[in-house]
């Protein structure tokens, strides 16, 4: 079995794969009606969306990719890993499946991803729900100010290819008052058990040392998606995408809706999928 590490149990779909570039770009497909399309971030893959497409699945048709580098996709040693390209790749994605009316689900990267390709098609866009992401230039944060020295250490390659740095350790220490189990926290490491693998999380990382004049690009074409429908689900308690990110997407998008949890850290689905299903019920119904 070529995933024999993947607990079946816990993501019972079936896999399907879109060839790009001559590499296969995993995605499941779940469900029937209004389309929900959910876009993760790093290091991370369609898993961490598992409870909540189990129960959305049964009034819409649920579809979550995992990108180029990730989780049951490719990983070549030789690809652009570019968060802009993996934008194109997800509109490559929606062309060639054809979809239409699409409610966008994105996290953490999958913020400045999903928002490059709605600003660029919000004719398909029918509402976009955002988990604790951003999308614009950070380099004034001092939050950021701290993070940008780990980020030129010349040991952060070595981190992310020898030890497998950011699912092993920065994503379990990311979650807020209900910490990760071990059992899954296997399923976010194992995608990228050899060094080889790696090369997904590490670009994501040098994208925000180096694209932050991009993402502020995509801030300032905010206003073709203004009269799209908002739903923000935020973990207050995300030591890296703090509240006061939240904030700014309130002020820059004014037709929203906002879901704050209190004990949550940087991954609401995985956290808290209850309040994550019932934040999107609600949302989708009105």
């Amino acid at each position: 079995m070529i995933n024999s590490w993947l607990n079946t149990k816990e993501y019972p779909f079936k896999s399907k794969f879109f060839i790009i570039n001559n590499h296969k770009l995993h995605y499941i497909d779940e469900g029937s009606g209004d389309v929900i399309l959910f876009v993760h971030g790093t290091p991370s893959w369609s898993f961490d969306f598992r409870n909540v497409i189990k129960q959305m699945r049964n009034s819409y048709r649920c579809i979550a990719i995992d990108h180029m580098g990730f989780g049951l996709s490719d990983k070549p040693l030789d690809y652009d890993y570019s968060t802009q390209n993996h934008s194109k790749t997800l509109e490559s994605f929606v062309s060639e499946l054809g979809l239409k009316r699409i409610t966008l689900v994105l996290h953490d990267f999958g913020g400045p991803i999903g928002f490059d390709f709605a600003i660029r098609n919000p004719e398909t866009i029918h509402k976009i729900i955002v988990l604790n992401s951003w999308l614009w230039n950070n380099e004034n944060d001092p939050d950021f100010i701290r993070l940008r020295r780990v980020l030129k250490s010349p040991l952060l390659p070595f981190l992310y290819k020898w030890l497998n740095f950011s699912p092993r350790f920065i994503l379990p220490a990311s979650f807020g008052d209900k910490k990760l189990p071990a059992h899954l926290l296997s399923q976010y490491t194992k995608p990228f058990a050899k060094k080889s693998q790696r090369l997904g999380p590490l670009a994501f990382a040098k994208s925000l040392l180096n694209d932050q004049e991009w993402f502020e690009t995509l801030w300032n074409k905010r206003n073709t998606l203004l009269g799209k429908p908002m739903l923000f689900v935020w973990g207050m308690k995300d030591k890296t995408v703090k509240p006061h990110l939240l904030r700014k997407f309130q002020e820059g998008f004014t037709n929203h809706t906002t879901v704050q949890l209190s004990n949550c850290g940087h991954f609401p689905q995985e956290e808290e999928p209850e309040s994550v299903i019932n934040a999107l019920t609600n949302f989708l119904a009105d």
